[in-house]
């Protein structure tokens, strides 16, 4: 558990953006105890007790701290590609103050010990607070469900099978059931791997003039369709993990006008990158699912601004050199972006798609809400865990300054436009 601050703290001269209630105003930020005491206009530097520590804010955004849950993290297994050390370090950079691990781990994160394990090395080794979903099945092999129960006792916060779907239909309604009655949430990447086959990239024009062989967005589709089948059946609380196409829209969008417990999340890379980024085959853009098309991505931006879409995640994966360093066929899917979650983000704002509250909410709220965390708010009583962002900073990526063990990012040398530029955990300063 990050430390708190004890020194009562004022951040003046903000701009307060609570998503939460949907405000946006000037004023001070007064924290005391980790805790956020009061916020507003009323907060200046003569209105706090003597001895209060001031940070001159300068008209900066002060929002509550992003919550990205979905972050892979090496330990135990891969501390080569990251450890929960760097990926905190890398986190408090990109303005997340709590990051959830992925449970792709070695080994699988599908035993209570081992959720017990991984909490008390965040706590010994993290810098900013750091929870873990669990396995649905045991080693991730989609035959044999975990114990939600006691997963979720041990501190699991969500269930998944991180980038592999689970596609035996019998497991995933026996597992929906089970999580239904411990009102568990179900994180599902939903990919058919029969149709993915060996497909590397978006399947369409683009794919057959690069000569790669392609994954149709049918893949996905049939997936989730499936899935808001088994949810209308079971009842169960279910959270798409990362949706890319304009078909798989219509498919959430129907299930939550049908009322079904559905959510869906993004990733950074879907929302503003396409397949034509990947150039000249381009490793660093090469992810699961593929980038798809502009149409998609524009869509996206849409339902995120709609509300179809409720989270917005950074989809942090890191990829040593020996694996990137490949023919685009042969190089690992994945790509770091804990750090530049948040400046790439604010693109859609820039270009008028969204609002920054809804960003906010996005990146912050919703995902807090749909995992019981705190956070998420600027309203009293809540935890000091809050970013400062200046969003008209321009700056272009050097892929070298990054905080991650490993480099493969797809935003690399690219200009961008805002930047954190500090991240406080429990009103301790962790980065700035």
């Amino acid at each position: 558990m990050p430390l708190t601050d004890p020194r009562p703290l004022l951040l003046a001269n903000a701009r307060l953006i609570d998503p939460e209630a949907g405000t946006d105003r000037p004023g001070g930020l007064f924290i005391e105890a980790g805790i956020i005491r009061d916020a507003g206009p009323h907060l200046t530097r003569e209105a706090v007790p003597e001895g209060t520590e001031v940070i001159d804010c300068r008209g900066l955004v002060v929002a509550p701290g992003l919550v990205d849950m979905r972050c892979f993290v090496g330990e135990p297994g891969f501390e080569y590609r990251e450890t929960i050390a760097s990926a905190s370090e890398a986190a408090a950079a990109g303005g997340v103050t709590t990051l959830v691990c992925q449970p792709a781990t070695d080994p699988v994160i599908d035993d209570p010990a081992l959720v017990d394990f991984l909490l008390r090395r965040a706590r010994d080794t993290g810098i900013v607070r750091v929870h873990t979903m669990a396995a649905i099945t045991k080693k991730l092999a989609g035959r044999e469900m975990t114990e939600f129960g006691l997963l979720k006792a041990a501190g699991a916060v969500a269930f998944t099978d991180g980038a592999r779907s689970v596609s035996d239909t019998l497991v995933m309604r026996r597992a929906m059931t089970y999580a239904r009655d411990f009102d568990a949430l179900i994180v599902h990447h939903t990919e058919d791997p029969d149709l993915v086959g060996e497909g590397v990239m978006n399947e369409g024009e683009f794919s057959t003039r690069l000569g790669l062989v392609g994954v149709p967005v049918e893949a996905e589709a049939i997936m989730l369709e499936r899935d808001m089948r088994l949810v209308k059946l079971t009842g169960a609380r279910y959270h798409a993990a990362s949706i890319t196409c304009r078909d798989s829209l219509a498919i959430i969008a129907r299930a939550k006008t049908e009322g079904l417990p559905v959510t869906a999340g993004v990733t950074i890379n879907h929302l503003t990158l396409n397949e034509n980024d990947i150039g000249s085959y381009r490793t660093f853009c090469k992810v699961t699912p593929p980038l798809r098309t502009e149409d998609d991505r524009l869509a996206l931006a849409d339902a995120l601004a709609d509300g179809v879409i409720d989270v917005v995640v950074s989809d942090h994966d890191p990829q040593d050199v020996e694996t990137k360093r490949l023919p685009f066929a042969e190089a690992a899917p994945g790509a770091v972006g804990i750090e530049t979650m948040l400046p790439a983000a604010l693109r859609l704002v820039h270009a008028g798609q969204l609002s920054l509250i809804q960003l906010l909410k996005a990146l912050s709220t919703h995902p807090a809400r749909l995992l019981g965390l705190p956070g998420g708010s600027l309203a009293a009583g809540g935890p000091a865990d809050l970013v400062v962002i200046d969003v008209d900073e321009p700056w272009v990526l050097d892929r070298d300054t990054l905080k991650s063990k490993c480099k493969n990012s797809p935003f690399d040398e690219a200009r961008l436009t805002g930047r954190v530029v500090k991240t406080l955990v429990a009103g301790r300063l962790v980065h700035g």
